[in-house]
């Protein structure tokens, strides 16, 4: 579906289901906002989507502005695209949501958890750090030679395992390769803003110190882009965070391991046991 965001068109998926709005009853059984990385759009999270539609949960996935079928250009700040996606769930008429974002989408929903607390009921960060700085190497060609900064970053979100197997999707479909081309149909100069906007984000900390509601921070064993090592600060920043840890996983955990992404989303939402490890 479409909704006007600020003034500009965007797109939102809905797990092929369509989007009841509740009002007040979003309090008692709040949707799940899935929130997209850099220079990705709503398809990096289709199979994580239809296995939480399928569960019974209604979802929301939206194009940031400039990704996917979304206008206008890329916000230049993860406090920008925080506040835009508090400005989305005005516009849907969502009063409180479950926001669950990877890599760059984690910056973005732990800063809108921060900054509009009264609207996040749940805050799950998937494959994040914080701070989330980003290679000289990446930032440098971003503009330049967007293609090869792509290919650099599928290489670098996949574990060895899914570069050799291809995962389990089956008909043909080689799991790289649909992160590749999701990458690279994003708009002229979408990358580099992103990655910049990774790079600069100052307030994690901070940000994470702010926030009220459960969260649940889902790691992968394999992640080359933003490591476990890295998770200290924010797990230290975080009020008694949860955490599991998907074995054989990298970065682009929700094309390497839907499945095991959905059950652990989906046990965090209502409440039930999260094993320490899943995964394959």
């Amino acid at each position: 579906m479409h909704l006007s965001v600020n003034g500009q068109r965007c797109y939102v998926a809905s797990g092929g289901q369509p989007f009841a709005v509740r009002g007040a009853d979003d309090a008692h059984d709040p949707p799940v906002v899935l929130v997209h990385g850099a220079a990705n759009d709503h398809d990096a999270w289709l199979g994580v989507a239809d296995a939480l539609v399928a569960a019974g949960q209604r979802v929301l996935v939206p194009d940031l502005p400039g990704h996917g079928r979304s206008e206008g250009s890329p916000l230049r700040s993860i406090e920008a695209l925080a506040d835009w996606l508090a400005a989305l769930l005005d516009t849907a008429g969502i009063a409180q949501a479950v926001l669950a974002g990877h890599s760059m989408g984690s910056l973005v929903a732990l800063e809108c958890a921060a900054r509009h607390r009264q609207r996040v009921t749940r805050l799950a960060l998937l494959g994040s750090s914080v701070p989330m700085p980003v290679a000289d190497a990446l930032l440098g060609q971003a503009t330049d030679a967007p293609d090869q900064v792509c290919r650099m970053i599928t290489r670098y979100s996949a574990s060895d395992h899914f570069l050799r197997t291809g995962g389990k999707r089956g008909h043909g479909i080689w799991g790289p390769g649909l992160m590749l081309a999701i990458m690279r149909r994003s708009r002229p100069g979408v990358l580099a803003v992103d990655l910049a906007n990774c790079n600069d984000y100052q307030n994690g900390l901070c940000a994470a110190a702010q926030v009220h509601c459960p969260s649940l921070i889902i790691v992968a064993r394999r992640d080359r882009m933003t490591p476990r090592r890295n998770l200290p600060p924010l797990l230290s920043a975080l009020r008694a965070p949860e955490r599991i840890e998907l074995a054989d996983c990298g970065h682009g955990m929700m094309g390497e391991q839907p499945a095991a992404v959905a059950s652990a989303l989906l046990a965090f939402i209502t409440g039930g046991k999260i094993p320490v490890t899943a995964g394959q």
